[in-house]
């Protein structure tokens, strides 16, 4: 089988990311543009504004990628982009431009889940074993995704109400800290150790679902009655127990899971992986169990092209090509469809 050069577009959310990766593991180039000091001044993602943003830094972060792999279009087997989930406006810039590309060069065109992305960025690391098992965590989802084998996902856990990007980006704001919350809450939550009692949100005892709403209204009600008795808030006490209570319950959900479907190994991925306290606490869990953990490192977990070639390469050998109809789909499920 021909190994594919492929150019890969990424735009679901505020990165504008494209990369070349040959044969669904190794990296020729990977530029991302970020937005993250636009949106900061808002406190988060302004879906108009990325959209914007997306239009006016595609073609150079396409021309980058190229430049930096020293390649040109000539060089390029197939074109993968993002076709959902995320912001409709952002997914459509990525999608119209993946599309034009494909046309002009007369190259197929693979659509790629984003959730998938993060999941295959553990090949451009390691190489995934199957049956396995992928944490996938970041600011639009918390999931659980069981593969028995490579291109079959199988969702059997995901979050009810917030994400846990999402909790964490808003209780940061709630303690006065900037966007986006999570390494903030991270450094923080090192200072001290939990002393405040913030719950858990379990469930039904057979689901590996998640509920984060409940936890974030408990530190939005711990702050407002401080306030209002006039007692000092202490940020940096909040970040370690809200940090205490999201590890713990991740952490009991994707042990259980890969326990019960026994899977080789655990994949813990999306852009909350970089967290160091889900990291370590993932690592000694694991090995507690004797289950390979995997984590691809931190430029790899945040949104990037990288990873959306890689997922492309699975698509590629399933022949999985759109065709020019294409369109981006916000909602869109992980599953093992092939058009």
């Amino acid at each position: 089988m021909l190994t594919p050069t492929i150019l890969a577009i990424e735009t679901s959310c505020d990165e504008t990311a494209a990369a070349i990766v040959r044969g669904g593991k190794e990296i020729l180039s990977n530029q991302v543009a970020s937005q993250i000091a636009i949106h900061e001044q808002f406190g988060g993602v302004v879906p108009e504004v990325a959209s914007r943003h997306h239009v006016e830094n595609m073609t150079t972060v396409i021309k980058h990628a190229l430049a930096e792999a020293n390649l040109t279009y000539d060089d390029i087997d197939a074109v993968a982009v993002t076709e959902g989930p995320g912001l409709v406006g952002a997914l459509l810039v990525g999608v119209n431009t993946a599309k034009a590309v494909a046309y002009a060069h007369n190259l197929p065109l693979l659509p790629v889940n984003h959730i998938a992305g993060h999941i295959h960025a553990t090949n451009l690391v390691d190489t995934i074993e199957y049956p396995a098992m992928a944490l996938v965590v970041s600011g639009g989802h918390t999931s659980l995704v069981y593969m028995e084998t490579e291109g079959s996902y199988e969702v059997i856990g995901e979050t009810r109400d917030d994400a846990v990007g999402e909790a964490y980006d808003k209780v940061a704001r709630t303690i006065g800290l900037p966007y986006p919350g999570g390494p903030h809450i991270d450094r923080l939550a090192r200072e001290v150790e939990p002393t405040i009692d913030f719950p858990r949100s379990w469930l039904e005892e057979d689901t590996y679902d998640f509920s984060f709403s409940g936890l974030k209204s408990s530190v939005l009600n711990y702050v407002h009655n401080q306030k209002q008795r006039g007692e000092d808030i202490h940020a940096e006490d909040i970040a370690a127990s809200f940090q205490a209570s999201i590890v713990e319950v991740l952490v009991e959900r994707a042990s259980r899971a890969a326990l019960s479907y026994d899977t080789k190994q655990l994949i813990v991925t999306g852009g909350v992986a970089a967290n160091q306290a889900i990291r370590s606490a993932m690592k000694d869990k694991m090995e507690r169990i004797g289950v390979q953990l995997i984590i691809p490192p931190l430029s790899l977990c945040t949104d990037n092209a990288a990873m959306i070639g890689a997922a492309a390469f699975v698509e590629w050998k399933k022949k999985n090509v759109a065709d020019l109809k294409l369109n981006g789909v916000p909602n869109l499920p992980l599953t093992t469809h092939v058009r």
